[in-house]
């Protein structure tokens, strides 16, 4: 059965130079209202102990609107300013509620620049959207078709730090389950082979920052050739903006077809719970791993199963999938990275990924049949055969514990 679900579309537009100026003053009026209201709020915290409400923020803005200094507030639209307060009240509840670090200001005007609007804030008529304060419609290059029949409920119009215009449209749509498949896949992620596949395939990186690393190296040195403040050092920054642009463009839309084969193709999906920041601290790895983008693969991977109706297991990061066996369940106590294969005592010879992505698997599917852990005890490889190392056998043959 197809479910509802809230999905954004986004497209690129090419504004109007009275609709780019309208927008950066746009961009601009909101940018200053979310650093004003979270000063506002970090003074009154800091000096008072005292919490400022949505409700004063929006009291405040008012008042901000009639004072000389800030009059020209008045000249944008409202909804954007307001959205930008509530942005603000949701970061402070994920603060508090501690899901999130304490809210930071926004970045200077060449970073991205984003405004949003809600159904008060623009006009959708006959397929074309107009903006609050503005005449024309935007001119949208409609690369996919929007679900029939849906309206946008919030646009978000933004501009990222290259010069290319984005809209946004959050709508209401229905997505059909994928049809039912008995496979299952485990996924080891790596750098050399994005992912490692339980049956067998490797997926080679791209490797899409290293492939353009010589075109950024030159752009970047051109940048820094030129006198702070110049013409020539804009158009030098758009040229490295544009590059790195082209560099997760690329990778956002290799993860894309992969995340949606993968998703499609199995009805059980199990991967492991790296901790990125922390694996990001070696400095050897770090750029060759934030290449990777392990986690957007995550999180493309967790809301596709979520939409297609697939099941996505999640392992703890403890699992040591690499140096069990997959044939007997031995463990090794060392395997160091630059082993890729290796041989058990008991005559298997394994590929390290393949052999970690087998082992995955298992414990996969032995977490979602029966719900049982696969965290080894940490004492349970410096001590012989325990209880631990029998249920990680278990846990590696695809047989649950009753």
């Amino acid at each position: 059965m197809a479910q509802q679900v809230k999905r954004a579309f986004k497209y690129r537009f090419y504004p109007t130079g009275e609709q780019a100026a309208e927008l950066s003053r746009t961009f601009g009026c909101v940018r200053l209202v979310y650093n004003k209201a979270l000063e506002e709020r970090t003074r009154a915290w800091s000096g008072e102990q005292r919490r400022i409400s949505y409700v004063q923020s929006s009291a405040a803005l008012t008042q901000w609107k009639k004072t000389e200094e800030f009059g020209f507030l008045a000249e944008v639209s409202s909804v954007p300013l307001q959205q930008a307060l509530r942005h603000l009240q949701t970061a402070f509840g994920n603060f508090f509620g501690k899901r999130a670090k304490y809210p930071r200001f926004k970045a200077k005007k060449k970073s991205r620049a984003s405004a949003e609007y809600t159904r008060s804030g623009f006009k959708w008529r006959d397929g074309r959207l107009t903006l609050a304060k503005m005449s024309g419609h935007l001119d949208i290059r409609w690369s996919r078709p929007l679900p029939a029949g849906a309206e946008p409920t919030t646009v978000t119009v933004s501009r990222d730090s290259a010069g290319r215009w984005f809209v946004s449209l959050l709508c209401d749509d229905r997505i059909a389950p994928a049809p039912a498949t008995a496979n299952a896949v485990g996924i080891d992620a790596g750098i050399t082979s994005l992912v490692t596949l339980s049956t067998g395939e490797k997926v080679a990186n791209p490797k899409h920052e290293r492939r353009d690393r010589a075109r950024l190296a030159k752009a970047q040195r051109e940048l820094s050739r030129k006198a702070k403040g110049s013409v020539n050092r804009e158009k030098a920054r758009l040229r490295v903006a544009k590059v790195h642009a082209r560099i997760a463009d690329r990778r956002r839309d290799f993860l894309h077809k992969l995340t949606s084969r993968i998703v499609h193709e199995n009805q059980v999906v199990v991967i492991e719970d790296l901790t990125v920041r922390n694996l990001l601290k070696n400095g050897k790895l770090a750029r060759a791993i934030s290449d990777a983008s392990w986690t957007e693969l995550r999180s493309m991977l967790e809301y596709k199963c979520a939409w297609y109706g697939r099941e996505l297991v999640v392992v703890d990061r403890w699992f040591p999938s690499s140096k069990l066996c997959a044939t007997c369940g031995t463990s090794r106590a060392k395997l160091p990275l630059n082993v890729r294969e290796w041989t058990c005592d008991c005559g298997a010879t394994h590929d390290r990924d393949v052999n970690a992505a087998e082992n995955i698997l298992a414990a996969g599917l032995a977490v979602s049949a029966c719900g049982d852990g696969v965290r080894p005890q940490r004492e349970s490889s410096r001590t012989g055969p325990s209880s631990v190392k029998q249920e990680t056998q278990r846990a590696t043959a695809g047989i649950p514990r009753l």
